[in-house]
């Protein structure tokens, strides 16, 4: 079956950066549309950011515009998110998904991964 491992969370201090993971396995990773989601405590979730099959088209939220990257490696069926200036507000748990568009990516819950705990705080 669709199995998305997420890795890579932590506890990181504001400015800082991480790198997080998503382990694909049960599907064809390499023509699947990717995304990450977030959830931050007492918030909905938010989708962060969309990647196309082969890497090329990238799609972010604002929030997080020129700060975050997200890539792929198809020969490794993994999905990244590098994180870089972090705040307080990108603290959340962060979902690894299939998809590319927010509005269908967020409407089905049951497509993310189990998510990795991401904190940022002095």
């Amino acid at each position: 079956e669709v199995q998305l491992v997420e890795s890579g969370g932590g506890l990181v201090q504001p400015g800082g950066s991480l790198r997080l993971s998503c382990a694909a396995s049960g599907f064809t990773f390499g023509s699947a549309d990717m995304s990450w989601v977030r959830q931050a405590p007492g918030k909905g979730p938010e989708w962060v950011s969309g990647i196309s099959p082969s890497g090329l088209t990238t799609d972010y939220a604002d929030s997080v515009k020129g700060r975050f990257t997200i890539s792929r490696d198809n020969a490794k069926n993994t999905l990244y998110l590098q994180m870089s200036r972090l705040t307080h507000e990108d603290t959340a748990v962060y979902y690894c998904a299939t998809g590319r568009r927010p509005g269908p990516v967020l409407a089905r819950r049951a497509q993310w991964g189990q998510g990795t705990q991401v904190t940022v705080s002095s």
